[in-house]
C-alpha cells in the first residue's frame, strides 16, 4: 500500500497513526495543541517515537461532542497543515466526516483520509478521495444501536462502505477498514470488536483499530483517561495478535515497544 510517497508493507509488521487533535474538546488531548507551534512540536515529537503516519482532527468525534461549522473546522486543520508539511516526511492524515475538508486538506498535501463517517454522512466523500487518489480509512459509524449479529451488522455496514467506495472508483489498494471502537457500541460490543477482530481482516483490507485511552477501558477498569494507558497498551498487543495492521494511538512511545515486541512473536520477524 501507498500512502503519499511511503510504502507500507502490509502484514510485514504494525503501523502506527499518531494523534494530533486540533481541538478544544477532543476527550483525552483537547486544548493541549491548538497552536500551530503547538501542534507541529507534538506531531514532531510522535515522529520521533515511531509515529509512521500523524492525523490531525479539527472536529471531534468522541460521542456527544458538539459538531463545529465546516469553516471552523477549516480554520483548525488547515494552517496546521500547511506548516506541518515543512516539518515531517511521513504522510498526513486528516480525521474528518466532510468531503470539503478532505479535499481542501489534500490539495495542501493530506494523503489520506479517516473517513469517521463510514462514507454516508457526506456523500461526495468517495469521490473527493477518489478524484486526488488518496488513501482513505473507512471507520465503522451509525446512527443507532438496533444489532441483530453485532459483528455481522458491522462486517455488513462495512461492506456498504465499501460498495460506495469502490463504486466511486476508490482503488482496493487505497482503502484502510477500522471497526469503529467506541462508535455505536455498548462497553460489551467494543469488547467484542477486539475479540473477534480477526473477522475484519477476513475482508481483505488492511485493518486500523483505534483504542487508545477510550471510554470502554475506563468504564472496565473505573479509571480515569491519564490512567489508562496499560490497558491500551494490552489492546495494541490484542489487536496484533488478531492480524490487525494499524494502529491509532496517543502515545506512541509506549504503543511502539509494545508493536516491536509482539511483531516479534506474532509475525515471526526474525
Amino acid at each position: 500500500m501507498i500512502i503519499g510517497n511511503t510504502k507500507f508493507d502490509i502484514g510485514a509488521r504494525t503501523y502506527i497513526v499518531g494523534i494530533v487533535n486540533v481541538t478544544p474538546d477532543s476527550f483525552y488531548d483537547g486544548g493541549k495543541h491548538n497552536s500551530i507551534n503547538q501542534a507541529i512540536s507534538y506531531a514532531e515529537k510522535l515522529v520521533s517515537e515511531g509515529a509512521d503516519i500523524i492525523e490531525i482532527g479539527g472536529e471531534s468525534s468522541r460521542p456527544g461532542a458538539i459538531p463545529v461549522e465546516e469553516e471552523e473546522e477549516l480554520s483548525r486543520v488547515l494552517p496546521v497543515l500547511k506548516e506541518l508539511k515543512k516539518h515531517i516526511n511521513v504522510p498526513i492524515s486528516i480525521d474528518t466526516r466532510r468531503a470539503s475538508v478532505a479535499e481542501q486538506s489534500i490539495c495542501l498535501g493530506a494523503s489520506m483520509i479517516n473517513d469517521f463517517g463510514c462514507m454516508k454522512k457526506d456523500e461526495h466523500m468517495a469521490s473527493v478521495c477518489s478524484k486526488y487518489d488518496v488513501a482513505c480509512c473507512i471507520m465503522h459509524n451509525r446512527d443507532n444501536m438496533n444489532y441483530n449479529n453485532f459483528i455481522l451488522d458491522v462486517i455488513s455496514d462495512l461492506n456498504e462502505a465499501l460498495d460506495i467506495a469502490l463504486n466511486a472508483g476508490i482503488p482496493h489498494d487505497k482503502i484502510i477498514l477500522d471497526p469503529g471502537v467506541g462508535f455505536a457500541k455498548t462497553v460489551a460490543l467494543n469488547v467484542s470488536v477486539i475479540k473477534n477482530l480477526e473477522e475484519f481482516s477476513k475482508l481483505k483490507y488492511p485493518v486500523l483499530i483505534g483504542t487508545s485511552r477510550k471510554s470502554f477501558i475506563g468504564n472496565i477498569l473505573n479509571l480515569p483517561l491519564e490512567e489508562r494507558l496499560e490497558a491500551t497498551l494490552a489492546t495494541t498487543a490484542l489487536a496484533i495478535s488478531k492480524h490487525c495492521d494499524f494502529i491509532r494511538v496517543h502515545d506512541v512511545k509506549a504503543n511502539k515497544r509494545v508493536c516491536i515486541i509482539t511483531d516479534e512473536i506474532v509475525r515471526g520477524r526474525h
